[in-house]
């Protein structure tokens, strides 16, 4: 049975895919609870940071230092060097991945400053990712700072 925070986090995916953006999904957990939801919105926004996770934190609005502390954020592909970032600022001591086959972020260095972070290599995860990366090379490449 499939982990219904990834399952919540593969539905942002597939929302952002169906407004022409790249299909990766984020919610952030605290308490057994969702309390924020995104997806990658840099195409539709016409931003250069608006990744799920960044979208995901927004969303869940300003929380306190001890929320962040006690959550999980949950991301459908491995974070890249500023989402993992923002999420080593805010202390959050547990990251789920839905995979890392198709782009792998920092996840040495983030498990070196103590945060618990679990690959799960979900099969629909990669999937919306290859075909994503097929179909749409050259955003993909500006998604993740390639030429």
């Amino acid at each position: 049975m499939k982990d219904p925070f990834l399952t919540a986090a593969i539905e942002e995916a597939r929302a952002g895919l169906a407004e022409g953006g790249i299909p990766i999904g984020s919610v952030l957990v605290i308490d057994g609870e969702i309390v924020g939801r995104g997806h990658n919105r840099r195409e539709q926004r016409q931003s250069a940071i608006l990744h799920a996770e960044m979208d995901c934190l927004e969303n869940a609005g300003r929380l306190t230092a001890r929320d962040y502390q006690r959550a999980t954020l949950y991301s459908t592909l491995s974070p890249c060097d500023m989402c993992s970032g923002t999420a080593l600022l805010y202390k959050i001591p547990r990251v789920i991945v839905g995979e890392n086959r198709t782009f792998q972020g920092p996840e040495d260095y983030v498990r070196s400053r103590g945060v618990e972070l679990t690959i799960v290599d979900d099969p629909e995860c990669v999937a919306l990712m290859e075909r994503f990366i097929a179909e749409r090379p050259e955003l993909w490449n500006e998604d993740i700072g390639e030429p």
